[in-house]
């Protein structure tokens, strides 16, 4: 049986896609609009669906009876409604331990900026400060080590175990809150805590949960509130797990020293979004780019193929 493939937003990765191996043929969309999706399928009569970050909602599935497979071009799969998947038997797969790379080094790329105030230093020179010192250095902003300072995740999966490897080799202390328990803490050389006790007591707190009920906003005014005043709240996973404008408030009014994020609660951002629009030296915005290194990428959409040759095999993997 040919199969009958379409990538609704092909251009959300930059990589070189090979084809399947076997009897296919295949559709590319640069880009596709939500409201677009069912149609594009339907006129393709697709059988398997690649979507990076475009939603594919119940009504979509209601109108597509040959769709079997959607690959997800991405580890989260919120923007698909599973449930209305499951029900019509279609199979949804996804991308694991990708970033392992590039998105711990862009944590720690954002730390090292903040406590290192490199935003700030950079405004004063910009500002021809420096120029005017009467001194050879300039020393407006203070400085601190990551050695011997406490790092705090909250998820220990794939990812936080990764940024964890990292802190230690800077000589921090690493304590993780996780969801299940991690036997094998102690040899990875890190503490299991309390959320309270990670919240707390961490210099830095960096966030590796996908977003869900439990974990939308888990983040907010209360919790900031309860954070050391020199810490820095760090979000490479998913917007929505702090809440915007709270976090806004609390870089304005020094209840914590400093943020650094790469995801927004809606992307691509509305113009007045709060956290677009801080222009302050203690907080760094990135567009979603963690990811996105080269080399992640193409691990990435090799993983994407390999998991629709093995559906296509009979031996369907990475179901979500």
């Amino acid at each position: 049986m040919t199969q009958r493939i379409v990538f609704l937003d092909r251009d959300s990765v930059i990589a070189n896609v090979r084809k399947p191996s076997f009897a296919h043929e295949w559709i590319d969309y640069p880009g596709t609009r939500a409201g677009d999706v069912a149609q594009r399928l339907r006129d393709a009569r697709a059988t398997v669906a690649i979507t990076n970050k475009v939603p594919i909602s119940a009504d979509d599935l209601a109108q597509l009876p040959d769709l079997k497979l959607i690959a997800v071009a991405a580890t989260g799969a919120n923007m698909i409604d599973l449930a209305a998947a499951a029900q019509r038997g279609v199979v949804v797969s996804n991308i694991r331990n990708y970033a392992v790379h590039t998105l711990p080094e862009h944590t720690f790329a954002l730390i090292l900026a903040l406590r290192r105030q490199l935003v700030a230093y950079r405004a004063d020179i910009e500002a021809g400060l420096w120029q005017q010192s009467e001194r050879f250095c300039l020393l407006g902003h203070p400085i601190s080590d990551l050695a011997g300072s406490r790092l705090g995740l909250f998820g220990y999966g794939a990812l936080g175990k990764a940024t964890a490897q990292i802190a230690r080799a800077f000589g921090m202390e690493v304590i993780v809150h996780n969801r299940s328990p991690l036997p094998d803490a102690a040899a990875d050389g890190v503490r299991e805590a309390s959320f309270d006790e990670v919240l707390e007591t961490s210099d830095v707190v960096s966030l590796h949960l996908p977003l869900t009920d439990k974990t939308r906003n888990m983040i907010s005014a209360k919790e900031l509130i309860r954070m050391k005043r020199n810490a820095l709240l760090i979000n490479t996973a998913r917007g929505g797990l702090v809440d915007e404008v709270a976090l806004a408030d609390a870089l304005r009014t020094g209840v914590i020293a400093g943020a650094g994020f790469d995801v927004l609660i809606t992307e691509p951002p509305p113009a007045d979004n709060v956290l677009l629009n801080l222009r302050l030296p203690n907080f760094i915005l990135t567009p979603h780019s963690a990811w996105a290194s080269t080399q992640a990428m193409q691990t990435l959409v090799d993983q994407l193929i390999d998991n629709i040759e093995a559906w296509a095999a009979g031996s369907p993997r990475n179901l979500v």
